[in-house]
């Protein structure tokens, strides 16, 4: 929280743990969709333990978060969304880019709990 908050300079310290708890909610749903595919037969097995499976888990989640989460924002923001239609200030542009991370985190809820196919893996097509 607070290499985030100086990320920010300070500003809007309310919004910013609001988006955080967004985050960690969006989080919380990929996990319980995803995780249980990738580790069910490991620990089904004996392999690793639900323990062991959640740290690993927990520690990739993150890094790929911090890792590619700008990219993804980039991916969004020009290649999905064209913002060059209309004026957007980079705040509002924050509250665009929180709304779509709660309602996805709240359709990725329901849809995991009616077992729904949801994928939230984002796959970039092969180069040839």
């Amino acid at each position: 929280m607070y290499w985030g908050l100086g990320y920010t300079n300070f500003s809007n310290i309310t919004f910013f743990c609001l988006a955080t708890l967004f985050g960690i909610f969006m989080a919380f749903n990929i996990g319980g969709n995803d995780v249980a595919n990738s580790f069910g037969t490991s620990v089904g097995a004996g392999t690793l333990t639900i323990k062991e499976a959640l740290v690993v888990a927990a520690v990739f989640e993150v890094s790929g978060a911090v890792i590619a989460g700008g990219e993804v924002t980039n991916t969004i923001r020009g290649g999905i969304v064209d913002l060059s239609g209309m004026t957007v200030e980079p705040i509002q542009f924050v509250f665009i880019m929180t709304s779509a991370l709660l309602s996805a985190a709240l359709w990725l809820m329901f849809a995991t709990a009616r077992g729904y196919p949801v994928s939230t893996t984002l796959r970039t097509p092969v180069q040839k």
